[in-house]
């Protein structure tokens, strides 16, 4: 009987856990580890556009998720001035590669790797905790590996998923580091009022300050600020911090900046990005993720291109060996890794402008022509996923796709 073929994933994240899942399905022999004792989520809530919850739904997730969370079914994202007033609507699409999916999914971060941990325990994948890599070598036939637990073993493929500070990738490639951004996210938890059901974006000159139902109980806020690189809060001031950097909003947020204090769910967080060309591999050792191409949060789009990434890999793994598969990953990902990135960049910078004027300009562009810039970002993203591996997964799509037709 021929051996399964074997694969050490570094990081349980959205990418980590979704190539388990997506590979196990496959028939490997999946073995998956991450560094933390405990997960813990560096972010209260994350939203998900029908792009992302597209890979979800392959790999059978995407109704507990929605479940799970919030869901904007019309994919409205309301615009305010800091006063509250209206400045413009914009609609997210509700369909991506030929599904009908919600436009918009809002959840806590908690919440979507317990799904996908379920998903993971209905499996049979454990998780080792607390446990990284020690040293890896690679040919052309597999990986050695040590990991910190003082374990060594063999597998034909190594995934690096374990983020932004990749040990994987410090092992492998240490001339890439993480770029610092000039933005710092703020972000917090609340607890919903009936009436805000919409995703919403408030501007004002040099920040921006979001509002993202994440469950039928509670909702999160998430604002950007410029900052000096190596900026540092005290965590006990971080409610208050964030009530000063936002203070200038009012509208249907200030109830909700009001109520920020000591036992409030505050994180903030410098945003940094990974600006790494292709290859992404070396033998048979591949980032992924955010060790591969993290991003700033601008387009929403972290979440999405990690599970893309572990469904694409799984995909292109069915369709052939895996030396050619990891040559054509980061073919097919870098080009839309980097256009993610590009117009997430400038969409930070051009929010960053503090000067009236230039505010005024952009709320303008926001009124005139913010929808035409959405539908362009989408129709350029599946352009650009035309080619990632789909004619490879016929008959291998996880539960959702084994229901009715629409998904939702």
């Amino acid at each position: 009987m021929t051996p399964k073929p074997s694969v050490l994933i570094c990081g349980a994240g959205i990418a980590g856990c979704a190539a388990a899942i997506a590979l196990a399905r496959q028939g490997w022999s999946v073995q998956l580890i991450d560094k933390q004792d405990a997960w813990r989520f560096q972010s209260s809530g994350i939203f998900v556009y029908s792009n992302g919850l597209s890979y979800f739904h392959e790999l059978g997730v995407m109704q507990a998720m929605v479940a799970s969370g919030f869901e904007i079914a019309d994919g409205r994202n309301v615009y305010l001035h800091a006063d509250g007033s209206p400045l413009a609507d914009t609609f997210y699409p509700g369909a991506y590669a030929g599904q009908t999916l919600p436009p918009i999914l809002g959840i806590r971060r908690a919440e979507m790797h317990r799904v996908l941990a379920g998903e993971l325990q209905r499996l049979g994948i454990s998780v080792q905790l607390g446990t990284s890599i020690e040293t890896v070598s690679s040919d052309t036939q597999g990986v050695d590996v040590t990991l910190t637990d003082a374990r060594s073993l063999r597998c034909d493929l190594l995934l690096g998923a374990d983020g932004i500070r990749s040990r994987v990738r410090e092992l492998l490639w240490p001339q890439v580091q993480p770029r610092y951004s000039g933005f710092g996210v703020w972000r917090s938890v609340h607890r919903r009022p009936p009436e805000l059901r919409e995703k919403i974006m408030m501007m004002a000159p040099g920040l921006r300050l979001g509002i993202m139902p994440i469950s039928q109980e509670q909702l999160y806020l998430f604002g950007t600020v410029s900052a000096a690189a190596g900026v540092w809060h005290e965590r006990a001031q971080w409610p208050a911090l964030m009530q000063q950097a936002f203070a200038v909003f009012q509208g249907p947020v200030r109830p909700l900046l009001d109520e920020l204090g000591g036992d409030c769910e505050v994180l903030y967080t410098a945003v940094e990005e990974i600006i790494m060309p292709a290859p992404w591999h070396q033998g048979r050792v591949l980032l992924m993720g955010d060790a591969a191409h993290a991003s700033t949060p601008f387009m929403g789009q972290g979440g999405a291109m990690a599970v893309q990434d572990a469904v694409v890999i799984a995909r292109l793994l069915a369709r052939g060996g895996i030396d050619a598969a990891l040559a054509d990953f980061g073919r097919i990902r870098a080009p839309l890794c980097q256009f993610v990135q590009d117009v997430s960049r400038q969409v930070g910078i051009t929010g960053a402008q503090t000067d009236p004027a230039a505010h005024h300009s952009i709320t303008r562009a926001v009124a005139d022509s913010g929808q035409q810039r959405v539908d362009d970002f989408y129709r350029r993203l599946q352009a650009l996923s035309a080619q990632d591996g789909q004619d490879a997964q016929d008959g291998q799509d996880g539960q959702d796709a084994q229901g009715p037709s629409s998904p939702v």
